[in-house]
C-alpha cells in the first residue's frame, strides 16, 4: 500500500478522527503523530490534508427525534422483547434495566453518536440497536436519567 492508502486506512480505524477531518477541526500534525503510519510526519500530514479534501462535509443532525425511557426491563421471552440481540431478549417488567428509545429518523449513524456520548458521560450500555428509523440503548436503572440527557444531547448536536 501507499502512504496515502495507509493513512486513510488508519483514519478509518478511528471514527472520531474521520468525523473530525470531515468537520475540519483537527490539528493535522497531532493526528499524524497519533496514527500508527510508517513515514515522515510531514508526509502523513500531507496525506491527511488530501484525504480530508475528498471527504464530504460533516453535517450536524437535523431535528432531534423524540426520546423516551422505559424502566424495569429484564431477560425474558423473545416474543415479548423490547430488544433482542442474539440469545438476549429484554422484556418489560422483568428486571432492573432501562431502555432509552429514540424514534423518528434515528439510524445507525445516530446510534454511533449516542454510544460515543454515553461513553463520555460514563454510562455503561448493556445493549443497543438501531433500525427502522428508531434506536434503543439499554442501561442500568440508576443511569436512566443521565442516559436520556446524553441521548437527547447526542441527537441534537
Amino acid at each position: 500500500m501507499t502512504l496515502a492508502a495507509d493513512t486513510r486506512e488508519a483514519v478509518r480505524r478511528h471514527p472520531f478522527l474521520y468525523d473530525a477531518l470531515r468537520a475540519r477541526v483537527v490539528n493535522y500534525t497531532a493526528v499524524a503523530r497519533f496514527l500508527d503510519v510508517e513515514g515522515e510526519t510531514d508526509a502523513v500530514v500531507a496525506a491527511l490534508r488530501r484525504f480530508a479534501e475528498d471527504l464530504p462535509d460533516y453535517e450536524r443532525p437535523g431535528d432531534s427525534p423524540p426520546v423516551s425511557m422505559r424502566s424495569g426491563l429484564g431477560e425474558g421471552d423473545p416474543a415479548d422483547a423490547v430488544l433482542a440481540v442474539g440469545d438476549l431478549a429484554l422484556v418489560p417488567d422483568g428486571g432492573s434495566l432501562t431502555a432509552i428509545t429514540a424514534g423518528g429518523e434515528a439510524d445507525a449513524a445516530g446510534l454511533r453518536q449516542v454510544l460515543g456520548r454515553l461513553e463520555t458521560a460514563e454510562v455503561s450500555v448493556e445493549a443497543a440497536a438501531a433500525g427502522g428509523g428508531s434506536l434503543v440503548v439499554v442501561v442500568g436503572r440508576r443511569d436512566g436519567a443521565d442516559a436520556v440527557r446524553a441521548v437527547e444531547d447526542a441527537l441534537a448536536a
